[in-house]
């Protein structure tokens, strides 16, 4: 299965994406993934993509999850799993209660810092004791996409950006045309976002747009 896969989301609409919050205390170890069910086989790739984040916090390195023998790892992640657990929550769509079910593991920091060495990966805050010198709280950023013709078009959008391992959160905030305002919750700065988009059907035509409460000019493809 393809690493970008366990990044999926099991429900249609997406819009309820949530910001997956970093625990104080072991948060880097941690990884958040919404999932439709708690059934078995649904857990074993939802904690592949948990592991996914938590290689990816912790390297600091976005492409990470594109090399064969970080991907192998990732399809092992019940190996480094320490504990996990479901979170429910009740939100509204279109006026109408929704349960969104997350499934959060804490992944073994021995375990995982010896898997980073392991794959050549170099830990982000240097030696495995040393702070990590990332940036783990997710910032905002507006973005407005256009040539979103239909849902289908919305439903591409969203589950692309849901799909990148920088996005914790992905909310709707307008529609004009075949334009949609999207706010979005980003681990590290919005260029990285924007780079991580290249050779995706979301091409960037302004990373710098001079519009009031817009942070990025993008387009579907």
């Amino acid at each position: 299965m393809p690493a970008a896969a366990v990044f999926r989301r099991l429900a249609f609409p997406l819009i309820w994406l949530a910001l997956a919050h970093v625990a104080a205390a072991g948060g880097l170890y941690t990884g958040e993934v919404p999932v439709a069910t708690q059934a078995d086989a649904e857990r074993t790739e939802a904690l592949k993509g948990a592991l996914a984040q938590v290689i990816v916090r912790l390297s600091g390195d976005t492409a990470a999850l594109t090399k064969p023998e970080v991907a192998k790892a990732v399809a092992n992640a019940e190996h480094y799993v320490q504990q996990y657990q479901y979170a429910q929550e009740i939100v509204t769509e279109g006026g109408q209660p929704q349960t969104r079910l997350t499934l959060q593991a804490q992944f073994d920091r021995d375990a995982v810092d010896q898997l980073l060495r392991d794959l050549g990966l170099a830990h982000a805050g240097g030696d495995a004791t040393a702070p990590v010198l990332i940036d783990t709280k997710p910032q905002t950023f507006r973005l407005w996409v256009g040539g979103v013709h239909s849902a289908e078009g919305y439903a591409r959008l969203v589950g692309t950006l849901s799909r990148n391992e920088l996005v914790h959160g992905v909310q709707a905030q307008q529609a004009r045309g075949d334009g949609v305002e999207v706010k979005v919750d980003v681990i590290g700065p919005l260029a990285r976002l924007l780079e991580s988009l290249g050779g995706g059907p979301l091409r960037v035509t302004n990373a710098k747009p001079p519009v009031e409460g817009i942070d990025a000019l993008l387009e579907m493809q």
